[in-house]
C-alpha cells in the first residue's frame, strides 16, 4: 500500500482513529498508531460470508428506531481523534520532520448508531425533512438482488414517517458533529502555519442509503451508497474548482505518493489508480470508475461501471441496471431494457469486461 511505499522512502506515516485491520500487529503501513480501532476480536463479520440463503439480521431495525439525540461512544471517539490530531500537528510544527509527513486522520461519524448531540439534532426539525425516494412498498425497485437484501437486513416491513424523519435528523446531526471535528483540525493546521505546505484529501469509505429503495446502510451500488465525498485542497490546488470526472478510492495511492514526492515507479503505474492532482490542474482522466460488492445480503456478486453520465450495474445471474445520472440523478428510471439505450448498455458491458470477468470473480469470492 501507499503507507509501505512512504515508509520505505523514509517518511513518517502515522494514523489517528479508525483503521479496521485485524489488529495492530498487522503490517498496515503506519509508523505509529494513535487510538486505533480495528475489527472486533480481529475477526469481523463472519455472518457476512454466508452468501446462499443469508440469515436474517433481526437487530438491524433497532438502529433506525432508536436513533435520535444523545451521546454515543462514536461521537466521543471523534472528539478524541480530533484532540490527538491537534496535538500531533502542533508537535510537527514545533519539531519539523526532515521529510514530508503523512497523517491518516480517520473519524467514524456518521455511523450507526445515529445518536446526535442534542444541540445538533435540534438543527434539523424532523417535520422539514423530506421522505426518501422509492421508500414505500410499491415504489421500491423490484429487483431480486435488492429484495434479498431488504429481507436479509430485516427492512422488508416499512418504517413510519416519524421514524424515518427522526433517524434522518440524527444522521444530519452526526454529520455536523463530524464537520466540527474536521474544522477543529483544519483550524490548527492554519494556526501552526502548516497549511502553507500541506495538501489535504478528504473522502470516505462508503455512503448511506438512509431509506432510499427501502434500505438503510451501505451494501448497494446506487449513488447514495457507492458515491463518496472527495475534496482535495492545499498549495497549488485551485479554489472552488468542481469536476464530474469519475474517480475512485484507488486513486488515493498515486495521489498520496505524488503529494509527498515519492516516485511513481513501474509497479505503481500498473495499479488501476491515477493521481488526482492532474484533475486539479484541469486535465480530466477520461476513464471509467469501478466498484464491486461481494458481502452482506448479496447472494450474487455485483459490479458497477460509471463512465460519463452513465452507470451500469451488473448482477451475476440477475438482470442488470442502467442509469443516466445527468437526466436521472436519483436513479429512478432503469434503462437496461430500453431499446433506445441498447448501444449504451453494450458499451458499458464492454467496459466492465475490460476490467474483469464478473462470473469468474464471483466464483473466486465465494470460494474464498
Amino acid at each position: 500500500g501507499w503507507g509501505h511505499r512512504l515508509q520505505a522512502a523514509g517518511h513518517r506515516v502515522d494514523s489517528i482513529g479508525k483503521l479496521h485491520y485485524r489488529s495492530v500487529e498487522d503490517e498496515d503501513g503506519f509508523s505509529e498508531r494513535f487510538v486505533p480501532l480495528n475489527v472486533v476480536d480481529g475477526v469481523g463479520d463472519v455472518m457476512g460470508a454466508i452468501r446462499e440463503n443469508p440469515p436474517i439480521r433481526s437487530g438491524m431495525r433497532v438502529g433506525v428506531i432508536e436513533a435520535g439525540p444523545g451521546t454515543s461512544t462514536y461521537t466521543d471517539y471523534d472528539i478524541e481523534i480530533a484532540d490527538h490530531s491537534i496535538d500531533w500537528l502542533r508537535s510537527r510544527a514545533a519539531v519539523p520532520d526532515e521529510l514530508p509527513w503523512m497523517l491518516f486522520c480517520s473519524f467514524v461519524c456518521p455511523h450507526p448508531p445515529f445518536i446526535a448531540p442534542p444541540d445538533l439534532f435540534a438543527l434539523y426539525p424532523p417535520e422539514e425533512i423530506p421522505l426518501p425516494v422509492q421508500n414505500r412498498p410499491g415504489e421500491q425497485p423490484e429487483h431480486p438482488a435488492l429484495e434479498t437484501l431488504r429481507r436479509t437486513m430485516n427492512y422488508a416491513s416499512p418504517f413510519t414517517d416519524d421514524e424515518i424523519r427522526r433517524v434522518t435528523a440524527a444522521y444530519y446531526g452526526t454529520c455536523t458533529h463530524l464537520d466540527r471535528q474536521v474544522g477543529r483540525v483544519l483550524e490548527v493546521l492554519e494556526e501552526t502555519g502548516l497549511a502553507e505546505s500541506t495538501r489535504i484529501i478528504y473522502t470516505s469509505d462508503h455512503g448511506e442509503s438512509m431509506g432510499r429503495r427501502g434500505l438503510w446502510g451501505k451494501f448497494t451500488l446506487y449513488e447514495e451508497s457507492a458515491a463518496v465525498p472527495l475534496i482535495v485542497a492545499g498549495p497549488d490546488v485551485p479554489h472552488g474548482l468542481a469536476t464530474d470526472d469519475p474517480v475512485s478510492l484507488v486513486d488515493c495511492h498515486p495521489t498520496i505518493l505524488e503529494a509527498v514526492g515519492v516516485d511513481i515507479d513501474e509497479q505503481t503505474t500498473e495499479l488501476p489508480g491515477r493521481s488526482l492532482w492532474s484533475i486539479a490542474d484541469g486535465q480530466p482522466l477520461g476513464r471509467a470508475a469501478f466498484s464491486e460488492y461481494h458481502a452482506v445480503g448479496m447472494t450474487c456478486g455485483s459490479y458497477m461501471v460509471r463512465h460519463g453520465s452513465h452507470k451500469y450495474i451488473h448482477y451475476v445471474g440477475e438482470s442488470p441496471q442502467l442509469f443516466d445520472l445527468a437526466g436521472d440523478p436519483q436513479e429512478l428510471v432503469d434503462l437496461a431494457d430500453d431499446p433506445g439505450s441498447a448501444g449504451i448498455r453494450e458499451r458499458m458491458e464492454g467496459l466492465l469486461g475490460d476490467i474483469l470477468d464478473p462470473d469468474e470473480v464471483d466464483r473466486r469470492a465465494k470460494a474464498d
